[in-house]
């Protein structure tokens, strides 16, 4: 841990820094919400929350903000202080933005099978990459680094849902209130998401507590995820011991940040599902998102249906969590999703009739007898 600020040219800094976020925050417009051209059913709308339009291309993009931060006003970092974090994702894309902004030094420690085009998004931001193995062992080597530089160890997954300023007029729930407003809508039936850490959602599903609108929210999880058998049997210390094989959401244990009481459903999405419908979203709206938005598209289609037949009225909103760019030699790769043993086809084919009809041909998703390829 970085030693606490004492002299009163560290606390002059630090309060500079605070100010240059939350200016940073201040500044920053609002991501846009897009229409998703869907014939049903009727009664219903799909909008996306495009948070891909972040300055670093993620919904990560707040919560690094926040935990900086967090752990500026904590007297954790000061002038010249090194920051450590152990991921390889968009979390360690934003935080190294931040870090460059606030002109400190930021590694993250990643595994050692790491390609190369996620390290050089990391150090297009300005940062460096510290490979490590095994896997699980990031964690520790990234507070240990930190420890033995005196700097301070950012540790997202144990503290990002502390951080996160879920109740302020910027924040993703209040965004998403307002864009449905200025579209002319009511609040959203429902709001779809993925879940990594758990704090987003956690803090999506505060607001429209604090705000009593009556919006549902949804989550969806990929396999190997703890988050949908965890919440089903109310055991927030679930583990599955398996990694995600969806980017960007899914882990194989409970967070501390996933806040089950504020999650209205928590929906399995199998992982060909998911990079179908990343493919189905492109196909349709030209907006070219990761596979986590394609588990968000399926699981608003499975919302959106049940909706249908419940007869319940008003918007969805499915989260776009990142952008597709980073995923063109892989999930959008025919022989790389091929070698996976995903066929596409079947699930292909039951998005574009829905979104033709706003119902499920034949047998909905999902149900036994689908070729699916799960």
């Amino acid at each position: 841990m970085a030693r606490r600020i004492g002299d009163e040219r560290d606390r002059a800094w630090v309060s500079r820094a605070i100010e240059l976020l939350l200016a940073d925050r201040a500044d920053e417009p609002p991501t846009p919400l897009r229409a998703f051209p869907l014939a049903g059913p009727p009664g219903a709308a799909l909008y996306l929350k495009d948070e891909s339009r972040r300055p670093t291309g993620s919904l990560k993009h707040g919560p690094a903000r926040d935990l900086l931060l967090d752990a500026l006003r904590a007297g954790e970092i000061g002038p010249g202080t090194a920051l450590f974090e152990a991921t390889s994702g968009n979390m360690a894309v934003a935080q190294a933005h931040f870090a460059r902004l606030l002109g400190l030094p930021y590694t993250a420690v990643v595994p050692g099978r790491t390609g190369t085009a996620k390290r050089r998004r990391i150090e297009a931001q300005g940062g460096l990459c510290h490979p490590f193995d095994p896997p699980l062992a990031v964690y520790g080597k990234a507070r240990s680094l930190a420890e033995e530089a005196g700097g301070h160890c950012v540790d997202h997954l144990e503290r990002v849902g502390d951080a996160v300023d879920w109740s302020g007029p910027t924040s993703l729930g209040a965004q998403i209130l307002s864009d449905t407003e200025n579209a002319g809508e009511p609040a959203p039936a429902w709001i779809v998401m993925g879940v990594g850490s758990g704090a987003t959602s956690a803090a999506v599903g505060r607001y429209l507590r604090m705000r009593g609108v009556g919006t549902k929210l949804a989550v969806v999880d990929p396999e190997n995820s703890a988050y949908f058998a965890g919440w089903a049997a109310d055991f927030p210390g679930y583990t599955t011991g398996m990694p995600s094989r969806i980017e960007g959401i899914g882990r194989p244990r409970m967070e501390p940040a996933f806040d089950p009481s504020v999650i209205d459903l928590v929906i399995p999405v199998p992982d060909v599902a998911s990079v179908a419908a990343m493919r189905h979203l492109h196909a349709i709206t030209g907006l070219m998102a990761g596979p986590s938005s394609g588990s968000c598209l399926w699981g608003a289609f499975q919302v959106l249906d049940r909706m249908r037949r419940e007869d319940v009225r008003g918007p969805v909103v499915m989260v776009v969590g990142d952008g597709g760019e980073a995923y063109r030699d892989t999930y959008y790769d025919d022989s790389w999703t091929e070698a996976k043993g995903w066929r596409l086809h079947g699930p292909l084919s039951d998005m574009e009739h829905f979104t033709a009809t706003g119902a499920w041909s034949g047998a909905r998703p999902g149900e036994p007898g689908r070729d699916d390829g799960s």
